[in-house]
């Protein structure tokens, strides 16, 4: 599971871009094609190193989940990699690990992704590492309960032992009503109670459910020849069986349906903070290309809106950070969340009165042309690294396919953004950060809190 931390501690079938787009910057060639199983397969030809990413998104993530049973896809990350039919439990990595590569997975609301980079004459090692733990994952009791414990484990390390972190993972769930969309009202890591409860049967019934070909991509990046990549593809993945459709995901959600409040006790934390939750629309909504540009004018960067007037001028905070979806994009309503960690001395309160101040002031007044240009210069440097390398881009390809419209948009997008005007970002501050349309959330440190 990958979150950002808080404060630093805290296509078509067949479709292609022309080859004069390859070379200019961010640009990426691409051609994909379906087997009948289902298996959806994307590939972007980069000789300029000798090496090749295998990037595998299942369409499941924790917003699959069903009530009493959260923290499934994420324990699947971990079940994923403790063997299968021809692959002994751990053999995974060594496997990678000695043909001069790397390997990982992570989990989100929306899809949970497995990728390996290794040197371009071991593709077929990682295709067919992929491939054999797809059709034949060892779902056992001695590794569920193995992993189970690990998944508690980090949900200790990561969330209930981190200053903040309780307020900041559980928080993003709190803008969404559990009978109107579970989807995203409950965290991505799980609940203890949740964990507990898991049995045997239904890890079984969550990988027969969702992890099939039909329900996965796999995108490869890289020094490859097509016909040899085709000939890996149909020989590892043909016969995995297709399973049926996995069932609809609902969920219903009100923008600005009134103001909530909360308080809660930290006892890892020294200082008090405030956090701020705004709804905000699924990534493939035209609104999130402004909304983008207002994260990085808020809060990144030491010109941003919140530092230079909260920490800086005001000395109300030791720190603030603004996020757009921590996780990963969405499909579905997102969040938009903004934090401050008080000064010492500084009532939350009245943190709460500076940051809304600078909130309510975008709304009204908008932004200038030079933070504009400022985060549209930010966006394009981050859109462009993204790029960079053969992991990179089997994550955008990914991306594009699945939160936007058309995975055509990947060369496309970024003039898109850079066309967002003042105008625009001033209407979707007023739109999304409406006091209506936000949960906050008051952070105080117990008596004696902060004890490591």
């Amino acid at each position: 599971m990958r979150v950002r931390s808080v404060l630093g501690g805290l296509l078509l079938l067949g479709a292609s871009l022309a080859p004069a787009l390859a070379g200019q910057a961010g640009q990426i060639a691409y051609e994909a094609f379906t087997l009948p199983n289902g298996l959806r397969v994307i590939y972007s030809e980069d000789h300029s190193t000798p090496i090749v990413s295998v990037d595998v998104w299942y369409n499941t993530g924790s917003r699959n989940e069903r009530p009493g049973r959260s923290g499934f896809a994420h324990l699947f990350e971990h079940m994923m990699f403790e063997g299968s039919a021809h692959v002994k439990k751990g053999e995974h990595f060594q496997l990678i690990s000695r043909a001069g590569g790397s390997e990982n997975g992570s989990t989100a609301e929306d899809r949970t992704n497995y990728f390996e980079t290794v040197p371009s004459n071991r593709l077929n090692l990682a295709l067919w590492l992929e491939a054999d733990r797809m059709r034949s994952l060892a779902i056992t009791d001695e590794n569920f309960h193995n992993q189970r414990e690990t998944v508690k484990e980090e949900r200790r390390l990561r969330v209930d032992n981190q200053p903040y972190s309780p307020a900041f993972i559980d928080g993003m769930t709190w803008p969404f009503d559990s009978a109107g969309c579970f989807a995203y009202a409950h965290t991505v890591i799980g609940s203890m109670e949740d964990l507990n409860a898991a049995q045997l049967a239904d890890v079984r019934a969550f990988f027969d459910t969702y992890y099939a070909p039909n329900n996965a991509t796999l995108v490869v990046v890289g020094d490859f020849k097509p016909l040899e990549l085709r000939r890996y593809v149909n020989q590892y993945f043909s016969e995995i069986p297709r399973h049926a459709e996995p069932p609809r995901v609902s969920c219903t959600v009100r923008l600005s349906s009134g103001l909530r409040r909360r308080e809660v006790t930290d006892a890892h934390a020294n200082l008090p903070a405030v956090l701020r939750i705004y709804r905000a629309p699924a990534h493939a909504d035209p609104d999130t290309r402004a909304l983008e540009l207002l994260n990085v004018i808020l809060g990144q960067g030491e010109s941003s809106r919140l530092n230079v007037a909260v920490v800086r001028r005001a000395q109300a905070a030791l720190g603030t950070q603004v996020v757009l979806n921590p996780y990963d994009s969405r499909r579905g309503p997102g969040v938009l969340l903004v934090l401050a960690i008080a000064n010492q001395g500084v009532d939350p309160s009245k943190l709460d009165t500076i940051v809304t101040a600078q909130l309510d002031s975008i709304r009204v007044a908008g932004v200038t042309d030079d933070e504009l240009t400022k985060a549209k210069n930010t966006f394009r440097a981050g859109f462009v690294h993204n790029r960079e390398t053969t992991l990179g881009k089997a994550e955008e390809l990914h991306h594009y396919d699945m939160f936007h419209a058309s995975l055509a948009e990947i060369n496309g997008d970024l003039e898109r953004v850079l066309a967002v005007t003042a105008a625009d970002v001033r209407r979707v501050a007023a739109k999304y950060l409406d006091p209506a349309n936000a949960v906050v959330i008051i952070v105080k440190p117990a008596a004696g809190g902060g004890a490591q």
